[in-house]
């Protein structure tokens, strides 16, 4: 069992007070472990960003307790009316920061600085000298793919290149941990999918844990081992990714892993629907064209959010079953018996 880097213990984080105070998180726990890739997700205002910004104390919680390999960033203290939050100094923040780095949607590149320079810059902060800075960011350039782009300015680069110097320079102070605040969402899907691979390829060469903070399922899906959902500031669902959406328990869950966000308002009373999952089989049209030839039971698509890659079917679909209940029975027991898909039977009451 790998060590956890990173804890978060009753993290509450309120902007505000009085009546016009927010919320945006609440009672937050979590438990990152040394070496995983660890997904968060939500819809919008949820509080995903708030909370990695948590976790190097570019917001500091109103209370609860951060540490960050082994290193305690925020607590809370006793005082004569109970308790109240307590701060690393300011010279160990920095000193966590080079620990915990960060990569934004926005890539945040300084433009009047060549891609090398860029690279330097967090070198340069920590007094390393330039020959070796150099050397050092070349070698990152090199790892992401972009040397060729040293003496290249932001504005000449694409997105995705743009991204991949942030994290070049992300890693330059050989982190711990990598956060990705919707690092892809700025990007086309083939863009995001290099980037999430490097991210992967990040993870297995330099060991590096990566906390991704994303709205997009298909993220988690493809890089993360590790899941949690936020809703209204508080943690709805955490565990294993494949558990949580062959089975999620929760309503949160349910909206973000069920195609199009099914809900109890989109369909009639009483429908009965199951939940698709792909594994990496065969696309899904052959299986809802064999379920049509072999048993004679068609069935509808609800919702699918998924991809074929390489003629192996990825993702998710929702399809309403027969009313007859030997029909569906029959449709359920042909899915289920397919390798590489696992299905979860859903009913609905309007």
């Amino acid at each position: 069992m790998s060590e956890s880097i990173i804890q978060i213990q009753h993290l509450t984080k309120t902007f505000g007070t009085g009546e016009s105070a927010v919320h945006a998180l609440e009672d937050i726990n979590l438990d990152i472990k040394q070496g995983e890739i660890f997904g968060i997700i939500g819809l919008s205002g949820a509080g995903k960003s708030t909370l990695v910004r948590c976790m190097n104390l570019l917001e500091r919680p109103t209370s609860g307790s951060v540490t960050v390999n082994g290193r305690r960033l925020a607590w809370m203290e006793p005082d004569g009316d109970g308790e109240t939050p307590a701060f690393v100094s300011e010279k160990e923040l920095r000193l966590a920061r080079r620990e915990v780095t960060m990569i934004f949607q926005s890539f945040n590149l300084l433009m009047q600085r060549t891609c090398l320079k860029n690279v330097c810059f967090p070198m340069e902060l920590s007094g390393t000298p330039a020959a070796q800075a150099k050397k050092r960011a070349l070698e990152l350039l090199d790892i992401v793919g972009l040397r060729d782009k040293a003496d290249a300015y932001p504005a000449q680069l694409s997105g995705g290149q743009k991204q991949r110097v942030a994290i070049a320079r992300a890693l330059a102070t050989d982190p711990k941990v990598l956060l990705c605040d919707e690092a892809t969402s700025a990007l086309d899907p083939t863009t995001t999918a290099s980037i999430l691979g490097l991210l992967k390829d990040l993870n297995q060469k330099l060991g590096v844990t990566v906390v991704v903070i994303t709205h997009q399922m298909s993220v988690i899906e493809e890089i993360c081992s590790q899941v949690a959902i936020l809703d209204g500031g508080v943690v709805a669902e955490q565990g294993n990714v494949e558990d949580i959406f062959s089975h999620p328990s929760t309503d949160a869950a349910r909206r973000l892993v069920y195609p199009g966000g099914a809900s109890v308002e989109q369909y009639p009373a009483g429908t009965r629907a199951v939940r698709v999952a792909f594994n990496g089989g065969t696309a899904y049209q052959p299986l809802i064209a064999s379920l049509a030839i072999d048993c004679g039971v068609k069935v509808n698509i609800l919702g699918a959010d998924t991809r074929n890659i390489d003629g192996r079917a990825f993702g998710t679909m929702l399809l309403g079953l027969p009313d007859d209940p030997n029909e569906a029975a029959k449709a359920l027991s042909y899915i289920r018996a397919q390798p590489n898909v696992t299905a979860e039977e859903v009913e609905y009451h309007a």
